[in-house]
C-alpha cells in the first residue's frame, strides 16, 4: 500500500515505532463531502500488522500489511490527526460446517463456470475452509461494499454463504451482458 497523506505518514510511523498495527474501515457512501474530517465508516474493519515497510525520501511510504483479524469499533478518540479507536476484536468460527462444505462446493462451481474451466483455486480443494474463504474473497476482484458485506459475516461459513450469493449474482450479469440471458430458467 503507498502511504501518502500526511495523516496516513504520521499514523504509519507511529505504528512503525510501536506495535506495528493498523486497522483498515471502508468509509460510507458520501465520504467524500467531509473525506478530511471525521466522515462515517462502517463498525466492522480488519487489523493488520505491517509486515514490510519502506520510506521513501520524500516522507511516503510504502508498506505491506498482513491481515490478522476482523474488529468491531467501541469507540473513536480525538488526538491524532489520523483516526484512532478502542475496538473489539472479532471472531471468525467456522459456524455449520455441513453448510461450510456445501458453500464451498458451489463457489468452486461458480469459479469453474466463470473461469471457462479449471483455475489453481478449483484444483486446490485440500485448503482449511478459512483460508480457502479469505483467499477466495480476496483474489476476486469485488467492489468495496460487496468486500465489506463478506467482511460483516460473523462466521466463516456465513462468509461462505454471502460469497456464493456474490458469485451467483456476478455470473447472472454476465449472463446478461453476453445476450445469453434468455437461456436462464
Amino acid at each position: 500500500m503507498h502511504v501518502f497523506e500526511p495523516r496516513y505518514r504520521k499514523m504509519t510511523s507511529d505504528a512503525m515505532a510501536g506495535h506495528k498495527t493498523i486497522g483498515m474501515t471502508l468509509l460510507k457512501p458520501g465520504w467524500e463531502q467531509d473525506y478530511y474530517g471525521r466522515p462515517p465508516v462502517y463498525p466492522v474493519g480488519c487489523a493488520g500488522v505491517v509486515e514490510e515497510c519502506r520510506p521513501l525520501d520524500d516522507g511516503r511510504f510504502n508498506i505491506r500489511l498482513k491481515g490478522v483479524s476482523r474488529f468491531r469499533i467501541l469507540a473513536e478518540h480525538d488526538g491524532q490527526p489520523y483516526r484512532v479507536a478502542s475496538v473489539e476484536p472479532l471472531d471468525d468460527g467456522l459456524g455449520d460446517e455441513r453448510a461450510l462444505e456445501e458453500g464451498r462446493r458451489k463457489v468452486l462451481a461458480a469459479i469453474g463456470r466463470a473461469a471457462d474451466g479449471p483455475t489453481f483455486l478449483v484444483t486446490q480443494a485440500g485448503l482449511p475452509p478459512e483460508l480457502f474463504v479469505n483467499a477466495v474473497c480476496q483474489a476476486l476482484a469485488l467492489s468495496p461494499v460487496e468486500k465489506q458485506s463478506l467482511l460483516d459475516c460473523d462466521t466463516i461459513g456465513g462468509r461462505c454463504a454471502r460469497l456464493v450469493e456474490i458469485l451467483d449474482f456476478r455470473l447472472l450479469e454476465q449472463t446478461y451482458r453476453s445476450g445469453r440471458g434468455d437461456k436462464l430458467h
